[in-house]
């Protein structure tokens, strides 16, 4: 029997957010009836006219491979040369080319855990040896900048995946904390993956971090805008690092039809931060309404937090009988905890009853 490579042979699919259909039909449940509080995109949907602007993507010929158009107004809007912008299907496509282009067999990688799965199934894909540095619940999941310097000393590693604000736990990690890891990484690629900065009250800008020269920065348009069924993503970095991933990214990797869409909300700026103050209200009643019932959810600077629930694979489940469904935790090493994103207030508060009804059979 033919086999894969080993790196392959011994890796197993990631986990996450989001309806599992082949679940849903099990339970007889419909997937339109289901209130997904497990997905951590905008509950607002994109903003309205962007059928129109897709319906008008040429869809007969092949797309603009370097997405030429969108890339322009993603320069405009973040104050940095074209040549320092990558788009791509998702920001999952971009870690994966990232991997792809700078890890091999043996490489040391730093990944703070728990994290977002992808950059460990990355890195070892490509063959890379994935050092976890562990976040505390003691601390709040907080990342220990001081022990994150200690490890780079000591490993002197290829690469760092910094998730900022962090998923699952929601923590963000200050300007200076990230300078000190970027004074003892000079010879480490630095991937800080701001997929839910959006969301993120006051965020600091980071796009002047691309001048160190080792320094990649990740943001997700699927996230902001609620794209996920089209995928778009795109990355800031120096010049020659873009020169090296533009060497590994398939030809056409972003639709036309996405184009369209990224070119379209990218036009509507004060859509995002309308849907950042709804988010925050709605995130405020579900914590006062949670601790009210005798849940602690955890401080979170993101449109997610985390929730200690006891047995998460069961609440998640009882809930999902309830149509509603929430992430089960379980997967970044956190069996006790959930994670919840916000969506509208009527929405939310579905949610909170059917918390009160499991809460009798739990």
């Amino acid at each position: 029997m033919l086999r894969p490579k080993g790196e392959i042979d011994n890796l197993t699919s990631g986990i996450h957010g989001g309806l599992d259909y082949k679940e849903l039909e099990e339970l007889g449940i419909s997937p339109d009836r289901i209130l997904d509080f497990s997905v951590s995109t905008n509950p607002f949907g994109p903003p309205g006219g962007i059928r129109q602007a897709i319906r008008r993507a040429d869809i007969c010929n092949y797309p603009d491979s370097e997405a030429s158009e969108l890339k322009k107004t993603i320069s405009k809007n973040n104050g940095v040369s074209l040549n320092n912008i990558m788009v791509g299907s998702g920001s999952t496509e971009l870690i994966r080319l990232i991997t792809t282009a700078y890890f091999k067999e043996g490489d040391p990688v730093i990944i703070p855990q728990p994290s977002y799965g992808e950059y460990k199934i990355a890195s070892r894909i490509a063959g890379a040896r994935v050092i976890e540095q562990l976040l505390y619940e003691k601390s709040g999941f907080q990342m220990d900048t001081d022990r994150t310097v200690y490890l780079i000393k000591k490993q002197c590693p290829k690469g760092i995946f910094i998730c900022n604000p962090n998923n699952p736990t929601g923590q963000y990690l200050l300007k200076a904390d990230l300078h000190k890891i970027i004074e003892v990484a000079r010879n480490t690629l630095i991937i800080l993956d701001e997929a839910y900065v959006a969301f993120t009250e006051n965020p600091w800008n980071s796009t002047g971090l691309i001048k160190t020269g080792n320094v990649i920065i990740l943001r997700s348009m699927t996230k902001d805008y609620a794209l996920a069924g089209l995928r778009l993503g795109y990355l800031v970095a120096p010049e020659n690092i873009i020169e090296v991933l533009e060497r590994v990214k398939p030809p056409w990797n972003v639709s036309s039809v996405a184009q369209a869409a990224g070119l379209f909300v990218l036009q509507n700026k004060e859509y995002l931060e309308e849907c950042r103050r709804k988010i925050n209200k709605v995130k405020e009643y579900l914590f006062r309404e949670l601790i009210n019932l005798g849940l602690n959810p955890l401080p979170s600077r993101s449109n997610f937090f985390l929730v200690k629930v006891g047995n998460a694979g069961r609440f998640r489940k009882a809930l999902l009988h309830r149509e509603i469904l929430v992430r089960d935790c379980t997967s970044f090493g956190l069996p006790d905890y959930i994670r919840i994103a916000p969506r509208s207030m009527a929405n939310s508060r579905r949610l909170i009853s059917a918390i009160k009804e499991t809460g009798r059979v739990l």
